[in-house]
């Protein structure tokens, strides 16, 4: 072999070594610091535009509807305190699991939540919150959850170091 095809297999396993190196670090890095979080902007805020004009004619009659129970007129789940402040999740007619696990709907980067913690579900034309075993506890204001509660709109729910509301 000559000079120079020796010169250049030396310099791509250099090159090579330092690619593993780098990686490596990089590896490192996101194991200590984690995933970056981003503020997140609301679909409502992004494409809120002027309001519609109000049709001429007779407004349409509502039918009357029975007072629900913990804040059945609510739409969002917004965490209002803590590192994911003014996250939100849309409500629908399925359950909203929090949490640290990566499966949960609401994914809380917090040491001192669970990684299954709390559950938001509908029933009976209201919403209600439970905590599901969970080392820290899950707070309904200012009392500790031991069965499911009804949750009212505005209410804070205080899991770790977050805190979530019900809003329309």
């Amino acid at each position: 072999m000559s000079e120079l095809t020796v010169t250049l297999l030396r310099l791509g396993y250099l090159a090579l070594l330092w690619v593993l190196v780098l990686s490596s670090i990089a590896v490192l890095r996101r194991d200590l610091y984690g995933t970056k979080i981003s503020r997140r902007r609301t679909a409502r805020a992004a494409s809120a535009g002027p309001a519609p004009s109000p049709s001429p004619g007779p407004a349409p009659v509502e039918p009357p509807q029975r007072p629900a129970r913990g804040g059945g007129d609510a739409r969002r789940l917004v965490v209002t305190e803590g590192p994911l402040t003014g996250t939100g999740v849309p409500l629908s007619s399925s359950a909203v699991l929090i949490g640290r696990s990566p499966a949960c709907t609401l994914v809380l980067d917090d040491d001192y939540s669970s990684s299954r913690h709390a559950r938001v579900f509908p029933h009976e034309g209201g919403w209600f919150v439970e905590d599901l075993g969970s080392t820290n506890g899950t707070f309904l204001g200012e009392s500790r959850l031991t069965a499911p509660t009804p949750l009212p709109t505005g209410t804070p729910v205080r899991i770790g170091r977050n805190v979530i509301e019900l809003q329309r």
